[in-house]
């Protein structure tokens, strides 16, 4: 018997949202000074949420682990965010919005959220738009749109190669009005560590203060998180260094429960690994894909120049198996199409593990200068970090992680299993099933902190205005804060010789290794006694330098690799249990003939809600039934 309520709201699809705003109970304004509200994490999400709920008249307090809300990892996405507003005139709409995202995740994703954020998505470019951010514009001075996989129409709106640092600019501009007015506290350079619960509901949290290593207690009457993805976990990703798992850890050990940990995305259009000293890798725009031809070598271990190879003797890989999105298809089909004609050995590059993105064709078409506008940065970032210049010669790219469609398991108020925690943006599990669609990250970021939390928590908060806040020396913060001292004493303790950083890159080679673009059950019951022979290994040979109340990068990261580690293990455990092919998540033992995945709707059309059931003891699996009232599952196809 599942203990999920997902608290979908009655009525035919596109009425749930807008009769849910009608009815939900309200908290007025003399009532919200008295409410406080913790936001962890500042990016879109979390930066739109506490900008939102302080405009509103909450007293909020915002948490960044970064030194300013501006180098939160949205600053990192590149290509645009969609929005069903037909500006093109090429049969947009919300509902074809929501399609082909329920399609693109593979049809395993909750219908009300996906098509609660299509609704939204028009809204949020006028946000945007009314904040200042400049998308890019055509001659007219109208809104100009792109395309990304997985869709046939242009509803992607742009800034050039950075949109997610614009839009970031904008939540950082509504947030900063709200610190100047005193209704939003900032605390940079802090980061989460524990979750307060008291009689069950999520009551605070316990920060560590980077910089001076003080341990500090913060009540709320509701915390949100909105803390990012965990990619990380495979050591090599196009993730910000800093982005890790621990505030939505914390919370699962707290009782949240974890949905689909095992969807993780593997992006098509990254720079290859270049050496073994490598720690991070770099993501080259989706929206590249418009204008760019991805081929290899027809023959086998072809080793000549791109240029002296003859388009007779080229394979268009991506137009010839996928002639009606071509070089436009989903990113984990993609992926798998890259990765099969790099195993074939047709692979180019010195390492053989890349393949071409060509922009020989649209500069003949279009000239230099188009293609400067649309993607000068871009082209700029990628010849100073390989000294290629993509005007003269194509690209290498290659997959590499990026996004994680799993996360903390929420309800449609985006409230986790424990009351009074919510799960915002890429940190919970809600929109994109097994694979997001290019895109849709900043769409769902912001659709959460704008327009859906600033109803759904007055749901909760009604309830609460009765409630005091509750002094930090209650013996729940004393415990709490007494556990995080003692697992940072233990961390330090340990004085093995290992660096935390040999030990997080020896989990991401097993991630990669078994859990990676493809997975068996072979590899991944290696992979889980891997896994744990490493998490003895860390906890014995760990080596901490520095002290605990100081300035200690090596131990905040020697915490959150502590929690990588349990993290990959539940992850192989998901991916272990669901014996089909989804999106992201590819099982080798379930695949058409042709190499294609192969989903099982009859035994695994569900969400996956593990529950955290105590140290070193099986987590209980939780199965939300997913139903289709609208979008009826099929085996995808992009041909």
């Amino acid at each position: 018997m599942s203990k999920l309520n997902s608290r979908i709201p009655e009525g035919t699809l596109d009425k749930k949202w807008t009769d849910f705003k009608s009815k939900v109970r309200l908290v007025n304004p003399a009532n919200k000074r008295r409410l406080e509200i913790i936001v962890v994490g500042s990016g879109l999400a979390g930066g739109a949420a506490a900008a939102s709920l302080a405009e509103m008249g909450y007293t909020v307090k915002c948490f960044c682990f970064q030194d300013s809300p501006r180098r939160a990892h949205s600053i990192a996405a590149q290509g645009g965010i969609n929005a069903a507003k037909n500006y093109a005139n090429d049969g947009d709409s919300v509902y074809r919005l929501f399609y082909d995202t329920v399609k693109g995740g593979d049809y395993r994703a909750r219908e009300a959220n996906v098509h609660r954020l299509a609704e939204i998505s028009t809204a949020i470019i006028d946000q945007c738009v009314a904040q200042g951010v400049p998308f890019a514009r055509e001659y007219g001075g109208l809104l100009d749109n792109r395309s990304f996989g997985g869709v046939q129409v242009s509803r992607t709106f742009y800034a050039r190669g950075q949109t997610g640092q614009q839009l970031l600019l904008g939540a950082y501009s509504a947030m900063s009005r709200q610190i100047a007015k005193g209704n939003l506290k900032m605390y940079n350079r802090h980061e989460m560590v524990e979750v307060v619960k008291i009689d069950g509901k999520a009551r605070g949290i316990i920060a560590r203060n980077l910089v001076t290593g003080e341990i500090e207690r913060h009540f709320g009457h509701a915390v949100i998180l909105a803390s990012g993805g965990y990619g990380n976990v495979f050591y090599l990703s196009t993730n910000a260094m800093g982005s890790n798992v621990t505030a939505a850890w914390k919370a699962y050990k707290q009782g949240a429960y974890f949905g689909n940990p095992c969807f993780t995305q593997i992006h098509p259009t990254c720079i290859p690994v270049s050496g073994e000293y490598q720690s991070k890798l770099t993501l080259m725009s989706e929206s590249l894909r418009n204008d760019g031809r991805v081929w290899v070598p027809a023959a086998k271990g072809d080793k000549r120049k791109p240029e002296e190879i003859p388009d007779t003797e080229r394979d268009y890989y991506l137009e010839r198996r996928y002639p009606a999105f071509g070089n436009l298809v989903p990113r984990d089909v993609a992926s798998r199409a890259a990765k099969q004609a790099c195993d074939e050995g047709r692979g180019v590059g010195p390492s053989g593990l890349a393949v071409y993105l060509d922009f020989r064709d649209a500069i003949n078409r279009l000239g230099k200068d188009v293609i400067s506008e649309r993607y000068g940065n871009l082209f700029e970032m990628y010849e100073k970090i390989t000294g290629d210049d993509p005007y003269k010669t194509p690209m290498r790219i290659y997959p590499a992680v990026h996004y994680t469609m799993g996360g903390l398991w929420v309800d449609y108020n985006l409230m986790t299993t424990v009351p009074g925690l919510y799960a915002l943006g890429e940190c919970n599990f809600s929109d994109h099933g097994a694979n997001r669609l290019g895109a849709s990250a900043l769409m769902q970021g912001l659709a959460d902190g704008y327009f859906v939390i600033p109803y759904t928590i007055g749901d909760y908060l009604a309830d609460e205005i009765r409630n005091p806040a509750t002094p930090t020396s209650h013996p729940a913060f004393e415990e709490a804060e007494k556990s995080v001292n003692e697992r940072i004493a233990k961390l330090k303790s340990i004085n093995g010789k290992q660096t935390v950083e040999d030990l997080h890159k020896k989990l991401g080679k097993i991630m990669w290794e078994y859990c990676g673009m493809a997975r068996n059950a072979e590899g991944l019951n290696k992979a889980l006694g891997l896994i744990r022979e490493l998490k003895k290994e860390f906890w014995s040979d760990v080596k901490v330098p520095g002290d605990i109340n100081e300035f200690n990068p090596e131990l905040d990261k020697a915490g959150r690799v502590a929690d990588f580690i349990e993290l990959g293990e539940l992850m192989v455990t998901d991916a272990l249990m669901r014996e089909e092919s989804c999106g992201g998540h590819f099982r080798e033992e379930s695949q058409t003939e042709d190499g294609e995945a192969k989903r099982n709707d009859d035994k695994f059309s569900f969400v996956a809600a593990w529950e955290f059931s105590g140290e070193n003891v099986a987590p209980v699996l939780n199965k939300e039934e997913l139903v289709f009232e609208e979008v009826h599952p099929t085996q995808r196809s992009y041909k």
